[in-house]
């Protein structure tokens, strides 16, 4: 439901965020675990059965404990939007999220920031999976087009015996200014984690990505994959780093990075250490710009170079 006192608010960020592509309808449907974040402060909260958010003001910002409890599978994605809307300013964000024994849910985020021109987003998420769980959370951000926004996002992961993390980050529509993005998940015996990120740096964007699969349980299974697109005088630089701890593990580095244009500086890293001899990890990075193949063809089709580069750099970030 959204707080009275701030339902104006509410009506402001909800355009925003339809205006981005975003269904505000997920917001006030009842059955749907929901929590809207504007500045400091919590302006509409939903829980369901199963599901607890427990939010608390923090100094510039909002923290909000989430549990799913043993056994619950959540029907509908967990809603959450954090939205910023002033021009200047900081925002701290700090998730905790915990799904206790074989509860199962999924997380659909989104961050929106329509009219910043100098600020700084910084979001911290502590996950915690019990033996069984399964969780996705999925990130994607909307962002003013000044290219001014500070933008820092971390993620920190255990992902119990027999459990499944997906986490995947997305910021392709808009401008991105300067962003920091770590993810670092440890799992455990039979464990699966999967870290995904998406991003398209434009003009002078400053984009750095850091992701760390740490595979300390006997079998467990992981795979850090970055798609970046960077363009005119963009900077993205992406360090994968997979660590075999245990036996029988298995861990895939994957980095695809499209250059345009003659300002660019892309930059990727995979890091592989092996501390048991049956740990088998493997590694794909590539550099370059848009297959000239691909252009061909689809130039044959009657496309314009610059509508079939557009078509094929969709195609690597959806």
């Amino acid at each position: 439901m959204i707080v009275k006192d701030y339902r104006k608010e509410f009506e402001t960020l909800a355009k925003a965020y339809e205006k981005a592509g975003g269904d505000v309808s997920k917001f006030l449907d009842r059955r749907i675990a929901s929590i809207i974040i504007s500045g400091d402060k919590v302006i509409g909260l939903n829980g369901v059965e199963g599901v607890e958010l427990i939010p608390h003001r923090i100094e510039n910002g909002v923290q909000v404990d989430m549990r799913i409890k043993e056994g619950v599978v959540v029907e509908y994605p967990v809603h959450v939007c954090t939205g910023y809307l002033e021009k200047k300013g900081l925002q701290r964000v700090v998730f905790n999220i915990r799904l206790e024994k074989n509860a199962k849910a999924i997380f659909v985020a989104h961050c929106v920031f329509p009219w910043t021109e100098d600020f700084t987003h910084d979001a911290l998420m502590n996950v915690e999976l019990e033996e069984g769980a399964w969780m996705e959370y999925h990130d994607e951000h909307m962002h003013s087009e000044t290219g001014s926004i500070n933008l820092i996002t971390r993620s920190i992961a255990r992902v119990g015996e027999g459990a499944v993390y997906r986490n995947t980050f997305t910021l392709v529509k808009t401008r991105i200014g300067t962003l920091r993005v770590f993810m670092d998940a440890s799992l455990e015996k039979d464990a699966v984690g999967e870290l995904y990120t998406k991003v398209k740096a434009i003009e002078d964007d400053d984009v750095e990505v850091k992701e760390i699969l740490r595979l300390n349980g006997m079998g467990a299974r992981g795979l850090a994959k970055t798609n970046a697109v960077a363009i005119d005088r963009a900077k993205v630089s992406v360090v994968n780093e997979v660590y075999g701890n245990a036996p029988h593990t298995r861990g895939h580095v994957e980095c695809l990075e499209i250059a345009k244009g003659d300002g660019v500086d892309v930059r990727a890293l995979p890091v592989l250490v092996v501390k048991n001899d049956s740990s088998e990890l493997t590694h794909e990075a590539s550099i370059g710009r848009v297959n000239a193949k691909q252009l061909e063809t689809l130039m044959a089709k009657g496309l314009t170079e610059e509508e079939a580069t557009e078509m094929i750099i969709k195609g690597i970030l959806t």
